[in-house]
């Protein structure tokens, strides 16, 4: 005579391993074939299954017999399923996530380069003493004082010098702005 699932159910959630051994061997077919029916994938559905059977015995001890098991165990299953979905969904919307921020990330280094070799052409269009200016204060980020010093000029001139770089830049992107 075979034992009632619920009776091995019972010795299972108690630390028996043969009452357990004898449920998954009776039930797994079963607890795949609806995982492959709620996921749709066969691989998806072995994954289900396994992490289901693994965690047989922790659920079993919840168990209360107020159902028959395998009622019980279906919705294990289902429950298994749903998470499992919740689970992949999150993964998604954090793929989705993670990748629209890669994407803005490369924009703005692009604009940044953009914007880096912009200055560096409009620079070489500078007469020379602008540009010797502009590497001191703001390439080696001395102060207006600092750069005076190594150029033998007075901070006033340096700081006209600084302002007349920022005019003409401005000028510049105006004109490329327009054409």
């Amino acid at each position: 005579m075979e034992t009632l699932d619920e009776t091995l159910a019972l010795a299972a959630a108690g630390g028996d391993r043969a009452a357990f051994a004898a449920l998954v061997t009776r039930h797994y077919d079963r607890i795949f074939a609806l995982a492959w029916r709620l996921t749709g994938s066969r691989a998806e559905a072995e994954d289900l299954a396994q992490e289901i059977c693994a965690a047989l015995p922790h659920r079993l001890r919840g168990w209360r017999a107020e159902a028959r098991f395998t009622t019980w165990l279906y919705r294990v299953v289902v429950n298994a399923a749903h998470d499992a979905r919740r689970r992949a969904a999150a993964r998604s919307r954090a793929a989705d996530g993670w990748g629209n921020w890669e994407l803005a990330r490369q924009d703005a280094i692009a604009e940044d380069r953009a914007a880096q070799d912009w200055l560096a052409e409009a620079m070489s269009r500078l007469p020379a003493e602008l540009r010797d200016t502009v590497a001191l204060v703001l390439g080696e980020e001395m102060t207006q004082a600092e750069a005076g010093a190594v150029l033998g000029l007075s901070e006033g001139t340096i700081a006209w010098r600084m302002s007349e770089v920022k005019k003409r830049l401005r000028s510049m992107a105006a004109e490329e702005a327009k054409a």
